[in-house]
């Protein structure tokens, strides 16, 4: 054996490991997070549970858990992406992790997507838990898979945007004060639990417009109703995606 096969090699690990283990990181604190668990997980399913088993909100035809479980997957992906992040990420900022984290060998934008990826594991989490207790109420699900993969990617990158910008313009409590109060405010007005066809016509053409409409509203096109590909939910998820991830990547404050 040769002197020096044990010496260190110095230098950074590669990005794609250096990304993985953030990832990984993330997701772990993610998880153990009570609050975080509170808005991704279980709100969800309490959600979903009463209102298929208790009849409170007039969901159409049909039953109650087919119109309910496309909304709370919507909620479960805007929670994560959108809510979960922002809130993290402004109390990372705000405590100086973001700054030291932008120092170190680890690229900004390797940093960012570190977040996204814990986004994506946790989201599979929560979608894999949510269908298992949808299947336990007695949903139908019907339509094309790729269509909703496609929904929940072009989802998960207009809330992400969306989370970042608030983190990276506002201040920490304001951005935990703002990201609650549009979580609540997108759960009544979104399509989620209540159908947007019970709003005034012209308000609900305006709720229509919104990320989290367009995104309960193409799942249930697709899970509910059998429809194709729902180009126009679609759209609306591209342009939220590319005007919060742009202004995301222009505005946002790493200190």
């Amino acid at each position: 054996m040769s002197a020096g096969t044990y010496a260190p090699r110095p230098g950074a690990a590669p990005v794609a490991r250096m990304i993985a283990a953030q990832a990984a990181f993330e997701t772990k604190m993610l998880l153990r997070n009570g609050e975080q668990l509170l808005l991704t997980v279980i709100i969800p399913s309490l959600l979903l549970v009463l209102f298929s088993t208790v009849d409170v909100v007039d969901t159409g035809s049909g039953e109650p858990v087919d119109f309910l479980a496309p909304g709370v997957l919507a909620l479960a992906v805007m929670s994560t992406a959108f809510t979960g992040q922002a809130i993290a990420t402004g109390f990372e900022r705000r405590y100086g992790v973001l700054k030291r984290l932008g120092a170190s060998p680890l690229p900004r934008w390797a940093l960012m997507a570190a977040k996204t990826l814990s986004v994506l594991v946790t989201e599979v989490l929560q979608i894999v838990l949510l269908t298992v207790i949808a299947f336990g109420l007695g949903w139908s699900p019907h339509g094309n898979p790729f269509a909703v993969l496609l929904l929940l990617v072009l989802g998960t990158a207009a809330f992400s945007g969306l989370g970042l910008l608030m983190a990276g313009t506002l201040k920490a409590e304001a951005t935990l004060a703002a990201a609650n109060l549009v979580f609540l405010l997108l759960l009544v007005g979104g399509g989620v639990i209540v159908p947007l066809d019970r709003f005034p016509d012209a308000v609900a053409s305006v709720l229509a417009l919104l990320p989290i409409s367009a995104l309960s509203d193409g799942l249930r096109d697709v899970l509910q109703h059998g429809a194709g590909v729902p180009w126009g939910d679609l759209g609306i998820l591209a342009l939220w995606a590319v005007l919060g991830l742009g202004a995301a990547a222009r505005l946002f404050r790493w200190e």
